[in-house]
């Protein structure tokens, strides 16, 4: 599942582009500022990043500095500033395109798609392997476990997903739950262990003795 990253202070804004973001297949995380933005990058891959450029903390310039400084990972700058200077001084820090509040979403889902088909040199394909254990197409969510294709439900793709991006990274319950179950929980709920079981099950030669998903007694959980 490609993952997008929106960067914006005005909340309704960003509810509404998460809501088209998601009902397009994206995997969508919304921060307020520019210090949660920095974090999010540094703790998460990121297929896009979506950045307002006016921002009450750290200011768009500077965020998509930092970020090109460490990553080419493509920036859409979103700003109120409308003159042809402002859009090549955005384009000088290092973001790949700059679209102008209001804006239409339509254009904004097509730029998106636009990167992302360049980004990815062209491919219709976008695989992520694990050895000779695991193949996820993250454009159609197809599976496959040692050659075998296999059926996940939405929330199991998702805990994959994640963990898979993110192999260095040690998830704790809530932070999986946050990520990946949609609707309504409880922090503490420990259903996630459930979701991990039958994950489990379908993708572990010996589900008793995970290999691909480990268990970190007292934290979480992590990819291999």
């Amino acid at each position: 599942m490609i993952s997008i990253l929106v960067v914006d202070d005005e909340k309704k804004i960003c509810e509404f582009i998460k809501a088209c973001l998601d009902n397009e297949g994206y995997a969508t995380k919304v921060v307020y500022n520019g210090k949660a933005a920095i974090n999010e990058f540094n703790e998460d891959k990121y297929n896009l990043i979506i950045l307002d450029r006016m921002l009450p903390d750290i200011s768009g310039e500077e965020i998509c500095q930092y970020i090109r400084e460490r990553s080419d990972v493509p920036i859409i700058m979103l700003t109120a500033k409308v003159e042809d200077d402002d859009k090549i001084d955005g384009f000088k820090i290092g973001c790949d395109d700059y679209i102008c509040k209001p804006f239409n979403i339509v254009e904004l889902l097509l730029r998106i798609k636009a990167i992302l088909k360049r980004s990815s040199g062209g491919e219709e394909r976008e695989i992520i392997k694990f050895g000779d254990e695991l193949e996820l197409n993250t454009l159609s969510h197809e599976v496959k476990v040692r050659g075998e294709k296999i059926t996940l439900t939405n929330t199991e793709y998702r805990i994959l997903f994640t963990l898979i991006t993110n192999q260095k990274k040690i998830y704790t319950r809530d932070q999986l739950l946050e990520k990946t179950v949609e609707g309504y929980y409880d922090k503490g709920d420990r259903a996630i262990d459930s979701h991990i079981k039958n994950l489990r099950q379908k993708i572990e030669i010996d589900s008793r003795n995970p290999k691909i998903i480990k268990t970190v007694y007292g934290v979480g959980y992590r990819f291999g």
